[in-house]
């Protein structure tokens, strides 16, 4: 078993305009085959922390991140084995691109599949491009426009599209916002399904929500004011405590069938 880890912040502090202050000293592992959520509100700094990951943007105020062991990469290869998924990706995708080009696009990185630029898509890239869509749960999409997809359908194909570089890590960023419950529901129950399998990538899942952290992300990541409130086991974290300190309402924790929810006390 590989003990690098997947993904090191050690000590690592980002200033933004102004000199406000982001992130301050997060040190964090994340090791090959973990899956992990990270909950927080609107500015505890998740954003910047995810940019901090892909290579976006680089600690500018101290600290060092690790990917695979490695302190400088290459930025190119960096972002085809690190899969973001965010939710304002679907509405750069072209509407009228067939699913199947979109899938297939992920092996270039490029929004809309340009054939020549890159590399060209094989007919192997296309048997892989379909059974990531059957994993998903939606190959009875493969011929439809993009935009004529719902928005759990999707995400789903993001996803899929995402794992077209057999990346290490995949980010998850808020992919539930927007959707009504049922196809929330819908979408995680695929996400557990993806769970399950071999070999699938390290999971990082970004959300507000803590009833969306399924039992497979047996770690949290909790964020405030740009620290780390709390980390590790998601069973000790999602505690009434941390809950009550997060976001300053008095809460109680329901856990069902594996999942925690939150009810006012």
């Amino acid at each position: 078993m590989n003990k690098t880890p997947a993904l090191e912040f050690r000590d690592v502090s980002y200033v933004g305009d102004g000199g406000k202050i982001i992130l301050q000293s997060i040190s964090w592992t994340l090791r090959a085959g973990e899956h992990w959520a990270i909950l927080g509100p609107n500015g505890s700094g998740k954003t910047t922390l995810l940019k901090l990951a892909c290579g976006y943007i680089w600690p500018n105020a101290g600290g060092e991140i690790y990917r695979r062991g490695t302190l400088l990469t290459n930025l190119r290869e960096l972002r085809k084995s690190i899969g973001w998924v965010t939710s304002s990706l679907a509405a750069e995708i072209p509407e009228r691109e067939k699913v199947i080009r979109t899938v297939v696009s992920g092996k270039f990185a490029q929004i809309g599949l340009l054939e020549g630029f890159g590399g060209d898509a094989t007919k192997a890239d296309y048997r892989l491009a379909v059974r990531l869509l059957e994993q998903m749960g939606c190959a009875y999409v493969r011929d439809q426009d993009f935009g004529t997809l719902s928005q759990g359908e999707q995400q789903k194909v993001l996803i899929a599209r995402a794992r077209m570089t057999k990346p290490y890590l995949i980010i998850l960023d808020e992919p539930c916002a927007g959707m009504d419950p049922g196809a929330r529901e819908n979408f995680l129950a695929t996400l557990k399904q993806i769970g399950r399998q071999k070999r699938i990538p390290a999971l990082i899942y970004v959300t507000h929500h803590i009833e969306e952290i399924l039992p497979l992300f047996r770690r949290t990541l909790v964020l405030q004011e740009g620290k780390v409130l709390y980390a590790g086991a998601t069973s000790l974290v999602l505690r009434p405590s941390v809950l009550e300190e997060l976001y300053g309402s008095r809460l109680a924790v329901v856990k069902r069938k594996g999942r925690y929810w939150p009810v006012m006390r």
